[in-house]
């Protein structure tokens, strides 16, 4: 049986340094203070928005919404970013992305008009830039350093190791295999145009799983002694939820078949997903401290 390599213990752990940095802040005369920008009434944002506002009010970060409608224009929400990034009080800002059609065409150019130094979930290019460079530029994206986070707190050491990533977005496929690299690691980043993906996978030490694809990772991408982040959030209709009822969410694992196999793996859900919060607190905490 693998070792479930759960998050919420990483979170809780994270949770009580960052209570100790705060309370540093603080007695120092400062509050962390993030804002989220929502465009629209959006259920997912919305949901998302309440735990990250719990998960802050917690901590004592303190958050300020910025609510705009739908019909929102463009300079108007340019407008809003440009508040914030002179707004010395702001430390951090979250945006809500996909934005609205009527703004899809320029959402990057939107994005960047925020100031890299209060990007908390890299969403600008300067901080995609200093995912690249290691240099301090902005922040990561939450969800490829929530997997760092889960190794780090396992104690799984990527120094020589061998490390493959499925998936090659922005998002988390690209980022991730810089960090693992940054962690000494020798990475493997396969795609759709891959050949034999599951022949490079077998060979892996760490295997981290960003395909997005429900029941993509089987056994026979797997092999004895392997450590597999399994980061991606599907829907599975036919999965038996807490309820009894059918229909959940699920990672790329066939988990049935992955599990036994493998040395450690991340659970969908309660695995990766639920530490990206706390990685979005840590790095306004941080971005606090650089002022």
């Amino acid at each position: 049986m693998a070792l479930l390599l759960k998050g919420g213990p990483v979170a809780e752990a994270m949770s009580q340094r960052l209570l100790d940095q705060c309370a540093t802040l603080k007695e120092a005369g400062v509050t962390p203070v993030f804002a989220i920008v929502r465009v629209g009434e959006k259920a997912n944002d919305i949901s998302y928005e309440r735990g990250a506002t719990k998960r802050a009010q917690a901590l004592g970060v303190e958050v300020r919404n910025f609510i705009l409608p739908e019909s929102v224009t463009e300079d108007q929400l340019v407008e809003t970013l440009e508040g914030i990034n002179h707004d010395s009080g702001i430390h951090g800002c979250l945006m809500f992305r996909p934005l609205p059609k009527h703004l899809k065409a320029d959402q990057d150019e939107i994005c960047n008009h925020l100031a890299a130094c209060k990007d908390v979930d890299c969403m600008t290019d300067l901080s995609n830039a200093g995912v690249f460079t290691g240099k301090k530029l902005g922040f990561a994206p939450c969800t490829p350093q929530a997997c760092m986070e889960i190794l780090d707190y396992y104690g799984i050491d990527c120094k020589g190791k061998n490390a493959v990533v499925i998936g090659r977005s922005l998002v988390v496929g690209k980022p991730a295999a810089m960090m693992l690299m940054a962690k000494n690691a020798t990475v493997t980043v396969c795609h759709t145009k891959t050949v034999d993906v599951a022949g490079i996978a077998r060979k892996a030490d760490i295997l981290v799983s960003a395909a997005g694809v429900l029941n993509s990772l089987t056994k026979d991408y797997v092999s004895e002694g392997q450590i597999v982040i399994d980061v991606s959030i599907n829907w599975d209709e036919n999965k038996i939820n807490a309820k009894g009822g059918k229909g959940g969410i699920a990672g790329d694992a066939k988990f049935d078949e992955v599990e036994p196999i493998v040395e450690a793996i991340t659970p969908v859900p309660g695995g990766v997903g639920s530490v990206t919060t706390s990685v979005l607190m840590k790095h306004v905490v941080e971005a606090a401290e650089r002022v």
